[in-house]
């Protein structure tokens, strides 16, 4: 029986402008004040320790506490330059929340993520004269492919220290990530276009959109054109199901990639975008969490989320399964699916025997009209080709350098990540200082470097 029921438009105007507003609204001046004077300002921070960008956390918050919110904001931006963006999305109950020592004596930490937020919303909404002034000129020219936040902080760092930086992206749009494949509750309000603008602000940056590395340009051309490059790819291609998927007929829509339908709820209003009533999401991470909770915001009826493994072995954070769970997404666990019909997901249940992942015998129906693929992504290597991988990644040392010679790498088609927005932005920033480092060196060791490259 085809069950499909897919269409836009379920709910009312107020319904949609309610379920994707920010999530989490942002913190008033009292609200902020209250909540600083919580933090101890610790030596030697756990806090700040956990943080992949290494914020200084103690001081932003004392700057807080005093009411100097430029001040803190300077001293987040200097460290994380889409510190923003960071606050709102990245997992701070497993970061710097969690290092926490106010969680040893009340079990609460302090709300760090959203005084982060708080400082650097002020900022943008009155900026003032600039934090960051673009060094003097040095003539070198890199290249930054891939316009997510690694690329962007390996642009903005690279810019800060004088460089001119021509940064590609294959979208019509920058952000990567932060654009396309966040919900849109968690960056309302065209936050992350207004972040990107300010860090472009500091100027040496020049955007070329709908420019694919592998098709308009490529490795080679960009090393004969430019002194150095820096590839934050992120991860383009997404792992299939590894059972067939029928094309249905007159429901093309009906089976497609989480992180498509994440894109197009980003860029389109969500009164258009079509869900089903019955959704299955295939994955546990928080691409699947994003995909789920936002079927349900759309109006769909049910929605299940469908994990081979147990529990314990969700990758989206505790956090993020209790969001969706509260939203009304009910997660199976030990369910793989087998078949696609135009009548739902016929699954079999699973369990370990010996360390191995093997079907217990047992099958059940569930019926559902969409089915959204997040099983993960993969990295595309074709158009980086002659770069050493690692487990389908780019290998790269501590700072970015990959195999080939100027040729630097971050974010998550860097092998040995975990696949956080934060810790992209800390690869883009580190290469930027390390590609500072190797060009100066270049200069001494070549001096005619300048008129070459001039």
């Amino acid at each position: 029986m085809d069950l499909a029921d897919l269409k836009p438009g379920r709910l009312e105007p107020a319904d949609y402008a309610r379920n994707f507003a920010d999530a989490h609204p942002p913190l008033t001046r009292a609200q902020a004040l209250i909540e600083a004077e919580r933090c101890y300002g610790c030596f030697a921070a756990p806090c700040q320790t956990a943080c992949p960008t290494s914020i200084d956390i103690p001081s932003f918050i004392q700057r807080i506490a005093q009411d100097n919110l430029r001040g803190a904001a300077e001293a987040i931006l200097t460290a994380n330059p889409l510190g923003g963006l960071c606050a709102r999305v990245c997992p701070t109950e497993v970061l710097c929340e969690q290092a926490c020592v106010r969680n040893t004596h009340e079990d609460k930490a302090v709300a760090i993520g959203q005084l982060q937020r708080h400082a650097v919303d002020d900022h943008l909404d009155r900026p003032g004269r600039p934090l960051f002034r673009r060094g003097m000129p040095t003539g070198r020219r890199i290249a930054v492919v891939g316009a997510g936040p690694a690329g962007l902080a390996a642009a903005h760092g690279l810019a800060w220290r004088g460089h001119d930086v021509v940064l590609y992206d294959a979208a019509p749009k920058l952000g990567g990530l932060n654009e396309y494949g966040l919900a849109t509750y968690k960056v309302a309000g065209g936050f992350a276009q207004r972040e990107i603008d300010w860090l472009l602000s500091i100027g040496g940056i020049t955007p070329r959109l709908n420019c694919r590395l592998g098709q308009d340009i490529t490795l080679d051309g960009l090393l004969t054109e430019f002194d150095a490059v820096f590839l934050g790819l992120g991860l383009q291609g997404v792992n299939a199901l590894g059972i067939a998927e029928p094309e249905l007929p007159g429901h093309s829509s009906s089976v497609r990639d989480a992180v498509d339908f994440i894109a197009e709820l980003r860029q389109s209003d969500p009164a258009q975008v079509t869900v089903g009533r019955r959704v299955v999401v295939i994955g546990g991470g928080m691409t699947a969490v994003d995909a789920a909770v936002q079927s349900k915001l759309l109006g769909a009826d049910v929605v299940t989320m469908a994990y081979r493994r147990g529990p314990e072995s969700l990758s989206a954070s505790l956090h993020e399964q209790h969001w969706a769970q509260t939203h009304g997404v009910s997660i199976r666990c030990w369910a793989r699916p087998v078949a696609i019909t135009a009548a739902g997901v016929q699954m079999a249940a699973t369990r370990l025997q010996d360390g191995r992942l093997v079907d217990t015998g047992e099958t059940y129906f569930l019926e559902a009209d969409m089915v959204l693929r997040a099983i993960g992504q993969t990295f595309d290597e074709a158009p980086a080709g002659g770069l050493e991988l690692v487990g389908g990644r780019i290998r790269t040392d501590d700072d970015g350098r990959t195999s080939r010679p100027r040729v630097w790498a971050g974010g998550d088609c860097r092998a040995g990540g975990r696949d956080l927005t934060v810790e992209a932005v800390e690869h883009g920033k580190r290469a930027a200082a390390s590609i500072d480092r190797e060009l100066g060196l270049m200069a001494i060791r070549h001096p005619d470097t300048e008129a070459a490259h001039g």
